[in-house]
């Protein structure tokens, strides 16, 4: 308890103090979002990685070359730890834009820097003003070739187990014509379980399947696109974190 109580008070000091120092560079660059949301993205790749060496984590990333030969394009993961942010940030290609509850602005520092930072802020207790939020989205990562990652789940699955698959994604794919790349996280969930503060180190399997064409997707068959989409992910992922039957 004592070494991962450590581990959270480090983790913690490394986010406050490298959030504070990015938060004073995008304030420099308030008028130009495209650079806001690049400076994020190499925040992503310092904090997000130091992070997972806080919690104990080895990352063996599989066919990583996926990520950066298909931007830009619509990365999607699937949540089932709190790990999963740092993960995702590291991961996200430069120029990839993330997407975050509304509610992380109470988030210290780091939360504060994901209102800064240009990427996308969602408010999911307001449906018409967060589809209206995705529409604006795919016209400004068209209009600046940037690319989006999600966690389509919408919310941290407390078993590991996937969730279904809400169909923003799609919607998104669809106006901006972009592929969608799915990125399996074996195994997070058993790292930092869902409500605790113990970390459990380990080797953390990540898994980059194809890019997924979308050119052929139309808004009324939605759903049967994000199932296909879930579909994959259940045929990768290992027996622990596929749903079970109903």
């Amino acid at each position: 308890m004592l070494g991962s109580l450590f581990r959270l008070i480090l983790g913690f000091i490394l986010v406050m103090v490298c959030s504070t120092l990015f938060i004073v560079v995008a304030l420099l660059l308030l008028p130009w979002r495209v650079a806001r949301v690049k400076l994020c993205n190499l925040y992503g790749k310092v904090v997000g990685r130091a992070v997972l060496w806080v919690a104990g984590v080895t990352p063996q990333v599989q066919h990583g070359e996926r990520l950066g030969a298909s931007m830009p394009a619509i990365y999607v993961s699937n949540h089932t730890s709190s790990l999963d942010g740092f993960t995702g940030i590291w991961l996200c290609p430069i120029g990839g834009c993330g997407v975050f509850k509304k509610e992380i602005v109470r988030v210290p520092f780091y939360g504060w820097l994901a209102w800064l930072s240009g990427h996308i802020l969602l408010d999911r207790t307001n449906h018409e003003r967060a589809v209206e939020t995705l529409r604006d989205t795919a016209d400004f990562i068209r209009r600046n070739r940037l690319g989006i990652w999600m966690m389509p789940e919408g919310t941290r699955s407390r078993d590991g187990r996937l969730k279904p698959f809400k169909k923003g994604f799609v919607h998104l794919a669809i106006a901006s014509g972009l592929p969608v790349v799915p990125v399996l996280v074996h195994g997070a969930h058993r790292n930092w379980r869902h409500g605790s503060w113990a970390f459990q180190p380990m080797n953390l399997d990540i898994e980059v399947l194809p890019a997924i064409e979308t050119s052929a997707w139309k808004e009324e068959t939605a759903g049967e696109h994000a199932q296909a989409v879930h579909d994959a992910f259940v045929a990768a992922l290992r027996e622990d974190q596929r749903p079970l039957p109903t």
